[in-house]
């Protein structure tokens, strides 16, 4: 990883923004102001309680990750079930639930989750809306039971669904809609949906 600068959010000191300029520019105006705390060299000694290689993983993807610390031990589990999946909450960095998941969107030959379909809005599954989003961009949070994100419910309300129309689930997706999907999350192809 090359320099990276560390920043910290005074609405929240226990949120660290991470990104590869000097400036908090590429950072979550709404989870700052942000103040500069250090810039760490790719050979300093890394001292954060996230992983270098995932925030240069999101910094890569994203231009920044913005990470919060906790003084909870999370006890890693590797592997989990879709059906523990389905029907979680999404977040946004302020605790506020913005949607649901549906269900993942899975690579077929790796078999990896490359999506997950976001249901919010509606009244007894009248009305509800689905959004397609990179299940890279959420992230477990033991303490609300469900996923975090950066993203906002703005950005969700204005994804493209990976199916076809509204409430149509059962049409699989053209080409057209794969590229404006990858285009809206500015998402590099990983192979075939």
């Amino acid at each position: 990883m090359r320099t990276c600068y560390v920043f910290q959010s005074d609405a929240n000191p226990n949120l660290y923004g991470f990104t590869d300029g000097a400036t908090d520019e590429k950072l979550p105006a709404d989870s700052g102001p942000w103040k500069f705390v250090k810039e760490v060299g790719p050979t300093e000694r890394w001292t954060f309680g996230v992983g270098r290689a995932f925030v240069a993983a999101g910094i890569l993807e994203n231009g920044f990750l913005v990470w919060e610390a906790s003084d909870n031990i999370a006890i890693f589990h590797p592997v989990i079930e879709s059906d523990r999946v389905e029907g979680t909450a999404v977040f946004n960095q302020q605790g506020r639930q913005i949607g649901t998941i549906k269900r993942l969107l899975i690579e077929k030959v790796s078999g990896r989750v490359l999506y997950v379909d976001v249901t919010f809005g509606g009244f007894l599954g009248i009305g509800v809306h689905h959004r397609t989003v990179p299940w890279g961009k959420l992230s477990y949070d033991k303490a609300l039971e469900g996923y975090r994100t950066e993203i906002t419910e703005e950005q969700v309300r204005d994804a493209p669904s990976f199916y076809g129309y509204e409430g149509d689930d059962l049409v699989w997706p053209d080409r057209k809609r794969e590229k404006e999907l990858r285009d809206y999350w500015r998402d590099d192809p990983r192979g075939p949906i």
